[in-house]
């Protein structure tokens, strides 16, 4: 599709092809500031990169935006697994900037998404004031710390002396962990179900130079009557100080499949010899750990925004989860970029499942399409959004119902990023 983004000339749209993945990349690393990557990286997106559903906006020969959109499986509230385009590898050539050259891409793509069938469109934002207008809202948010293990302890829960920790080659152990991460994934919100081969190496890239000065990646396993019960991937870097060691440990990835195999992975690396200091970043906002620490004030935790969600076809993304209570309500959905979504859907549904249809009855809340995807993983309540001004309630009590209704009994999590 021909869109003319500057007078005298010649810009497209095109389905990506495979002869010019490359110059698609090299101008997405160039947007991102002339970033590099190791072969091995860029050989993995290469793999991973679904030709058929990335697009790149030409003007002429030059490539000057890109923008891609992977198949996921996302689970949401009520533990179902529901299709996600993933958006990724999103540029505009600053030679090409407020020529409309990322409004076009986003208009093909959600098309796209619509006509591929999928409900909702997910994405993280690096610059998170950009796609709001396009009706991403924040949907998931993320806990980074840093812990200083010399003056904090961690408590633990029955069970964790009876978890057996075992080094592993992080390659070797693959199978096992990816299993464990198979078996945490219908439990939490916005988690993605890696069933597409090559998603489980992106944990085990390891690039010399990206490392700063840190070990090569380990992996320790947890086992209980020979099972395979979690896992943890981290990096240690040495250092000393006056008073001695002041080593640092860099969590990359932890799960188990129960309180007990979680905590012990935990005061393991809590634990580690010539290390004073765990940096995290990425992990749920509800995790256990933060409430066994002694001392909460010295893991200067810290909150940021993560996965922002889009609804694509609103009737299906919201039958697609249950809610909390039983809710009855009559949404009235502003939407201006995708006006299939516009008008008032009654929602009714409880944790068996929903049912969202269209309908004449008059409204309960009013919202736009960025709050509904705000709120749709559960941890974003109704309530604040309208305490913000950003919903309204057109029928009393309706606001309280559904705000329970919509929450989730654990946060939302995106586990990586992509």
């Amino acid at each position: 599709m021909a869109t003319d983004w500057a007078a005298g000339s010649a810009t497209e749209l095109r389905v990506l092809r495979q002869d010019d993945w490359d110059r698609f990349y090299d101008n997405l690393l160039r947007a991102f500031g002339g970033a590099t990557e190791s072969d091995e990286e860029r050989a993995l997106w290469r793999e991973l990169t679904e030709f058929d559903r990335f697009v790149a906006a030409w003007d002429r020969d030059l490539v000057v935006g890109t923008a891609g959109a992977f198949s996921f499986r996302m689970t949401v509230p009520g533990g179902a697994v529901v299709p996600a385009a993933g958006v990724t590898m999103v540029s505009v050539a600053a030679t090409h900037r407020r020529r409309g050259v990322l409004t076009s891409m986003m208009r093909r793509q959600l098309d796209d998404v619509r006509r591929w069938g999928e409900p909702l469109a997910v994405l993280t934002a690096s610059e998170p004031g950009i796609y709001g207008r396009f009706g991403y809202g924040a949907g998931t948010f993320q806990v980074g710390a840093e812990i200083d293990t010399a003056r904090v302890s961690l408590s633990v829960p029955p069970g964790t002396d009876g978890v057996r920790l075992r080094y592993a080659a992080p390659a070797d152990a693959l199978d096992a962990c990816e299993a464990v991460y198979a078996a945490v994934v219908p439990r939490r919100p916005g988690m993605l179900a890696r069933h597409r081969p090559g998603w489980e190496r992106v944990g085990l890239l390891d690039p010399e130079d990206g490392r700063d000065g840190a070990s090569p990646l380990q992996c320790v396993v947890a086992e209980r009557d020979g099972e395979v019960v979690g896992f943890a991937r981290f990096r240690t870097k040495l250092g000393w100080g006056p008073s001695g060691h002041d080593g640092t440990v860099f969590l990359e990835e932890l799960y188990g499949l129960d309180p007990a195999a979680e905590a012990a992975l935990w005061r393991f690396v809590f634990g580690i010899d010539l290390t004073s200091t765990v940096k995290l970043h990425g992990r749920p906002v509800d995790e256990a750990w933060q409430y066994q620490v002694s001392d909460i004030r010295r893991c200067q935790v810290r909150l940021r925004d993560a996965l922002y969600v889009r609804p694509v076809d609103v009737g299906a993304a919201l039958a697609a989860r249950t809610y909390q209570v039983p809710v009855d309500v009559v949404l009235e959905v502003e939407d201006a970029f995708c006006p299939w979504n516009a008008g008032r859907w009654r929602l009714t549904g409880d944790a068996k499942g929903a049912s969202c249809e269209r309908t004449r009855d008059a409204a309960d809340l009013a919202l736009s399409v960025r709050e509904l995807g705000a709120a749709y993983l559960g941890g974003v309540s109704l309530t604040a959004l309208a305490a913000a001004g950003r919903v309204r309630e057109l029928r009393r009590g309706a606001l309280a119902e559904a705000s329970v209704g919509f929450g989730s009994a654990v946060a939302p999590w995106l586990p990586h990023g992509f």
